[in-house]
This record gives C-alpha cells, sequence and structure tokens, in this order.
C-alpha cells in the first residue's frame, strides 16, 4: 500500500471511529428512571410540588434525570387496583402513594418493586408495615397521622372553642379503610367529654350536599371532619357548606383553616410528601425500603381562623389563642 493510500485508509479509519463514538456513548447512557404515582382523588398539585421538592433534595428532577407516570382514581376507589396493576406492568422502579386505599392497592400489586407512601393514619393498624422502626419487605413511608390518634385533643379543641355544643356530627368516609377505626376513636373521645356523636356518611363529593343539609336546623350542633383524602381534595367545598350552614367545624390539617375553616390541629400534609420525595431519592439511590424507618410528625399545628370564629359570633378564648402556632385574621 503506497503513502499516500496508508494516509487515506487511517484517515478513513480515523473518521469512521469517531462517527461511531457518539452511538456508543449514547448507548452507554444510564436510562432516566420511572417512578409511578398513586393517589386516591384527584390531582393535588400542592401535594406534587411538596413529593417535587423532597425529589430534588435527593438529586431527581423531573423531567432532567426522573420520569413521573401520574395515577389518580379521582374518589373512585374500585378503579386503584387496576391503576396499580398498570404501575406494575409498566415496571416502574417504584410507586409512591398518597392515601390508605392507594397504598394498600400498590402493595397488593407487588412485592418486589419498593413503596412509599404518605398517609394520615396509623401504618400497622392498616396493615401497610408491621414495625415502625424496621418496616421490612418493600414497603416504608410517611404518617402525618391526622386520624384516630388526635381524635381526643381535636375534639377538646373544638369543645373549649364551642363551649354550648352538645353534639358532634362527624363527616366520615365509608370507602376509608381506617375509617372504622376513627370512628371508634371519635366516639370514645366524645363519650369521655359528654358529648353525642352523630355519624355522617359521605363516600364521594356529590354527597356533601344532602349530608349537610341533613344537619340543618340541630341545635348545640358542631362539626368533626374526618381525616381522609377525599375531604382533603374538596376542603374548599366543606369549608364553604360549613360556612352555610352556620356550623362551628374542626379540620385536620391548615389547609382548610387557611381556605376559611375555623380552626384545625394536625400535622403537615405538604411536608409528608416531601419527606416522602426524599425517601423516594433514598431508594432510587440503592436504599431498600425495608431498611427506612417510617417517619411520624414531630409537630402537630393548631390553626385558628380569627375572621370565620368573628362570622360565627364566637368569642375565641385567650388561652386558646395562646396555644395557636397560627392565626388567621
Amino acid at each position: 500500500m503506497s503513502g499516500i493510500r496508508r494516509r487515506e485508509f487511517v484517515i478513513l479509519l480515523g473518521g469512521g471511529a469517531a462517527a461511531a463514538w457518539p452511538l456508543v456513548a449514547r448507548a452507554q447512557q444510564p436510562t432516566m428512571p420511572v417512578i409511578g404515582f398513586l393517589r386516591n382523588t384527584m390531582r393535588d398539585d400542592s401535594e406534587l410540588a411538596a413529593l417535587r421538592q423532597g425529589l430534588s433534595q435527593s438529586g431527581y428532577v423531573e423531567g432532567k434525570n426522573l420520569a413521573i407516570e401520574y395515577r389518580f382514581a379521582e374518589n373512585r376507589y374500585e378503579r386503584l387496583p387496576a391503576l396499580a396493576a398498570d404501575l406494575v406492568n409498566r415496571q416502574v422502579a417504584m410507586i409512591v402513594t398518597g392515601g390508605n386505599a392507594s397504598t394498600l392497592a400498590a402493595k397488593a400489586a407487588t412485592t418486589t418493586i419498593p413503596i412509599i407512601f404518605s398517609t394520615g393514619d396509623d401504618p400497622i393498624q392498616i396493615g401497610l408495615v408491621t414495625s415502625l422502626s424496621r418496616p421490612g419487605g418493600n414497603v416504608t413511608g410517611v404518617s402525618f397521622m391526622t386520624t384516630a390518634t388526635l381524635a381526643a385533643k381535636r375534639l377538646g379543641l373544638l369543645r373549649e372553642l364551642v363551649p354550648n355544643v352538645t353534639t358532634i356530627a362527624y363527616l366520615m368516609n365509608p370507602n376509608n379503610p381506617a375509617a372504622e377505626i376513627e370512628m371508634r376513636e371519635v366516639q370514645a373521645a366524645a363519650s369521655s367529654l359528654g358529648l353525642q356523636i352523630l355519624v355522617v356518611n359521605s363516600g364521594h363529593e356529590r354527597d356533601f350536599e344532602a349530608a349537610f343539609a341533613n344537619l340543618a336546623g340541630r341545635r348545640n350542633l358542631a362539626l368533626f371532619v374526618g381525616g381522609d383524602s377525599l375531604n382533603f381534595s374538596w376542603r374548599e367545598r366543606l369549608v364553604a357548606l360549613a360556612a352555610r350552614h352556620a356550623l362551628p367545624a374542626m379540620y385536620f390539617v391548615r389547609e382548610f383553616a387557611a381556605a376559611g375553616g375555623l380552626i384545625s390541629y394536625g400535622a403537615s400534609i405538604t411536608n409528608s410528601y416531601r419527606q416522602a420525595g426524599i425517601y423516594a431519592g433514598q431508594v432510587l439511590k440503592g436504599t431498600k425500603p425495608g431498611d427506612l424507618p417510617v417517619i411520624l410528625p414531630a409537630k402537630f399545628e393548631l390553626v385558628i381562623n380569627l375572621k370565620t370564629a368573628k362570622t360565627f359570633g364566637l368569642d375565641v378564648p385567650p388561652s386558646l389563642l395562646a396555644r395557636a402556632d397560627e392565626v388567621i385574621e
């Protein structure tokens, strides 16, 4: 081979190798992990923003190095098994769940794909894990403990704010797997305070109007809104109905008071989703979910809407105001 031909051969070989390098580099790039998000109810942007914040704290940004497949049952709980199965069939790297029913559906659908939950109930009581410190298996997450464990505290605060109340209307979603547990706790707490409980079932947004209409005309009545994802999703509607029917109400998280509700006591839901996002990032990096302890709230916030109290003609005791973490005027 002549010098010119050898040189041409080397150039051609080098050019071919250079052309092949981008293909090789692309083939070696890691694929973007995909996680699933499963929720009992409809989309709530505040929850999703908190989840993304937690993921970003762990180094994962949706659309950059992470993809998220969203599934919302929109309060049709019978859809959850199929939605969970769809995520499993798509072989997502993980399923993040919001609410009891969605977590139980995901747990029934897979024993291998990691599940990170955010729920308001006791994870042991509803069968998500067997231990808070060492969950084991493929499930762990965050509980903001909105329901049964705080029933006595919430009723006591409501009684303090509305001392003449004799009957508590308890708005309960019978489709919630933890509904019966919370109802027993509410009834026991009411009995200890000498209060009567009137259970009002509302399993769908369309039931709200009839539920409140059934309470019309009752005297010395206050409302206790059950800690449920359906109620949270429709918080503005519930606050408006309570105002229309002049029902002083206790809610389970501050978002209700921020929307005009009278009083709330509970932990932060958005912080729960942020922590779930942090856990999701740790699992994506290789930590086993069963080695991550279930996170419980470190703080419960008392929020009073003073403007709403005045609308109801209520004088908030100074001692109650002094204990409030936030007063909305």
